[in-house]
């Protein structure tokens, strides 16, 4: 008998002793004509997406049982590579990453499993769950065909088989399908690659299990394998027939799911906390209920990026915040909002047999305000000095998260400013210890005027990591300096030869090492702050949010429970702290800050801050197109779905795009869902150093700036604010000058396209 014969026998004997005189049925789940079958009968599948790593272990349960409350019958999760190996063939599978007793604890509340093991997740994950450690090797291709990155792939998903292989529908589990790789039209076009990844998956899994691809309306079918299901991703509020008329054409029998069906959006450092409608979020469901059409609901419940593991969207870069609250019908802390009540009434009705009463939640409570008593200031804690003769990215020194100072001495010329454009992500800069500024990759800043300097003066260049980007070409995202540093001197430019690196690691063990010292006012450094606080005997048990907007950049602790990455800029001013991992009496705090605390004060509070920005507007209010833009063309659209292709002269070239609308099918707001460029071979541009030059106005209270329309992601848009009249006005920046044979235009998904422009002007400069 083969070993894994002998494990799934070994699993039913266990089953079959665990439930005496029961036995394992075992089932058998098929995409029929038209409709999924489950044992051969109809069965429309409502899944609730929910990610294990990002629920505390002890309210799994609660988490899954609200879920059932709530009508679905289905648990899709994503399982994250990165989670799961820290260190290459080092596999980690219990705790909180225990994917076993998740998927147990799912069949156990009577939930079938959608399970998504990538390798790639997005999911606005830490390098969309890639390992950081694949960036040791700088010549690795991702996510394509190369040998070194296959093999890395096969050994995570051959330890996932080993984990959860044996809960498929046919062994008696709740497992119904397994998911190749993740929306692939996004990153490119590579049929090989899928191809290997799935045979990958059928190499561990075998070949009775169920298996599907997603992809968007407008791509799927560049990647799509004939052996596969396809499934399509879409937003609240998309024009739901639009979005499967292609799959009807391509396969007019297959099962029709919407395998992201987006309740609301994911909030990212400096902008608006991101809302969608509930009334939007039923009737789609209601809709596709109602004509036979297969969900999963992402997300259902969001959770909480804890740690280090929040990630960033592209292009640009747009780190996003520790909550996933996602505005989702279950709120980051596990409770229901009216959108889980709307959501229930609708899938009470397709339900088969009255639902469930909705489960009770954990409470929440304040906690008195407290100050955290002791300091290791940063600079009073160094590590052992890395020389080298150019600045090194973080992993080519060997860490994967956390802060690196970069140190020289200013050669004999002197400094007046400082050019780099490898600050990744936010460096705090200094001379002779003074700080002169700091440098933001969110804002695209490169360059910071210095103080006056001198030959021999010390300039240090403290950078801490944020989020790796999860999406797009650009994940392959290197943290620390990961280019050139110039200095300037009166136009002339100098690079320093010799560098000291000192490396601070993202590691709670490390920071109980450090050199501590009573805190004292008025002004307070960048360090480790640590203290004691005291959860009253009634608030046993509760959950809190403990409140630092008292504070600048960096990172908590509480119990050695990595809470996640707090930064004053906002939305996000708390962070969610679960009572599960709180004690009646005296608790643990440390907090990393890099930029040191106005006052280094924390409190815990009964609901959350979510939604205070102190950062300012993300777009620049423009007057106009510049004289000196050239205009390429001029069309009159015809508005509705579906992209515009609009034809540019021979020659057309620039840096600068700027897109004029004089009008459009709407009388108020003019908006757009996505911007392409096309070279002058017909090939579309890559965005990754795409900026938002601004424009005339932008709906940016509800986070519709100009980066909306190129942040590949067609649910989301750019929109002219409420109360201006054409003609509008958006403008990019490309990076560099750029050939280009035409613009690609795409309006909103809604039916009738809302804000659809139907006079446009295109300028480049």
């Amino acid at each position: 008998m083969k070993t894994r014969d002998i494990a799934v026998a070994l699993a039913i004997v266990a089953a079959a002793a665990a439930c005496p005189g029961a036995a394992v049925a075992s089932g058998r789940f098929e995409a029929g004509k038209g409709q999924f079958t489950l044992d051969g009968k109809p069965f429309t599948i409502k899944a609730a997406e929910l990610h294990y790593p990002r629920i505390p272990r002890p309210y799994w349960e609660q988490r899954i049982q609200m879920c059932k409350a709530l009508g679905m019958n289905t648990i899709c999760l994503y399982v994250f590579w990165n989670a799961h190996e820290s260190e290459p063939g080092k596999f980690d599978f219990t705790g909180q990453n225990d994917l076993r007793e998740f998927v147990k604890l799912c069949q156990k509340n009577g939930m079938k499993v959608i399970l998504r093991p990538g390798p790639y997740v997005c999911a606005e994950w830490e390098m969309g769950g890639l390992p950081w450690w694949l960036l040791k090797d700088k010549d690795i291709r991702l996510r394509e065909g190369d040998p070194r990155f296959l093999q890395a792939v096969d050994r995570f998903e051959k330890e996932v088989a080993a984990q959860v292989g044996d809960l498929t529908v046919d062994k008696g589990g709740p497992i119904l399908m397994v998911q190749v790789e993740n929306e692939y039209g996004s990153y490119g076009t590579d049929k090989p690659y899928v191809s290997a990844i799935r045979d990958m998956l059928r190499k561990y899994w075998g070949k009775q299990t169920v298996m599907f691809q997603c992809d968007w309306a407008s791509n799927f079918l560049n990647n799509g394998l004939d052996d596969l299901i396809w499934t399509m991703n879409f937003g609240t509020g998309t024009d739901i027939d639009s979005q499967f008329a292609e799959l009807r054409k391509a396969r007019p029998d297959s099962p029709l799911m919407c395998s992201e069906y987006w309740s609301g959006w994911f909030d990212k450092w400096g902008a608006n906390h991101e809302t969608r409608p509930a009334e939007a979020m039923t009737a789609g469901i209601d809709e596709m209920l109602s004509k036979g059409i297969s969900f999963s609901l992402y997300m259902t419940h969001g959770g909480t990026n804890w740690g280090h593991w929040a990630g960033a969207n592209s292009p640009g870069y747009a780190p996003d915040v520790t909550s996933y609250d996602y505005d989702a019908p279950i709120n980051e802390a596990g409770r229901p909002t009216p959108k889980y009540y709307m959501l229930r009434d609708v899938l009470s009705r397709y339900a088969e047999e009255e639902l469930p009463g909705v489960p009770d939640t954990i409470p929440s409570a304040a906690i008195p305000a407290f100050a955290l008593t002791e300091a290791a200031p940063l600079m009073q804690n160094m590590p052992d000095a890395i020389v080298t003769d150019r600045p090194m990215p973080m992993e080519e020194l060997g860490q994967g998260f956390g802060s690196a100072l970069y140190r020289t001495l200013i050669p004999e010329e002197g400094a007046d400013s400082l050019i780099t454009e490898g600050v990744h992500d936010f460096a705090i800069v200094s001379v002779n210890g003074r700080k002169a500024g700091t440098i933001d990759r969110r804002i695209g800043q490169t360059s910071l005027a210095l103080p006056a300097t001198q030959k021999g003066d010390t300039l240090d260049i403290f950078v801490e990591a944020t989020g790796r980007i999860n999406f797009g070409r650009a994940i392959k995202d290197y943290k620390g300096l990961t280019g050139d540093v110039t200095l300037s001197k009166g136009g002339r430019r100098i690079e320093p030869q010799q560098w000291e690196t000192y490396l601070y690691p993202d590691d709670k063990a490390l920071f109980d090492t450090y050199g501590y010292m009573p805190v004292t006012g008025p002004d307070y450094p960048a360090g480790v702050y640590r203290g004691t606080f005291i959860v009253p005997e009634e608030a046993a048990g509760a959950d809190t949010f403990l409140d630092f907007s008292t504070w600048g950049k960096g990172l908590v602790y509480v119990n050695g429970h990595a809470l996640g990455r707090i930064w004053n800029i906002g939305p996000q001013q708390t962070l969610y702290t679960p009572g599960c991992w709180l004690k009646a009496g005296e608790n643990e705090i440390s907090v990393l800050d890099v930029l040191g605390p106005r006052e280094p004060r924390v409190q815990g509070l009964a609901a959350p801050i979510l939604d205070r920005v102190t950062a300012g507007s993300e777009d620049t209010e423009l007057d106009g197109v510049p004289q000196d833009a050239v205009m390429a063309a001029e069309y009159i659209l015809k508005y509705g779905n579906g992209w515009s292709e609009l034809e540019l002269p021979e020659g057309a070239k620039g840096r600068y795009l700027y897109i004029e609308i004089l009008s459009g099918n709407s009388l108020e707001e003019s908006s757009v869902a996505e911007i392409h460029l096309r070279d002058s071979k017909g090939e579309r541009v890559g965005r990754e150093q795409w900026k938002s030059l601004g424009s005339d106005s932008s709906n940016t209270a509800e986070n519709h700036g100009v980066t909306k329309a190129f942040d590949q992601q067609e649910s989301t848009y750019w929109e002219s604010a409420p109360g201006h009249d054409y003609p509008h006005l958006i403008a990019v920046d490309l990076g560099r000058v750029t050939d280009a044979s035409a613009v690609e235009l795409l309006p909103r998904t809604e039916s009738g396209a809302p804000g659809s422009p139907t006079h446009v002007r295109i300028y480049l400069r």
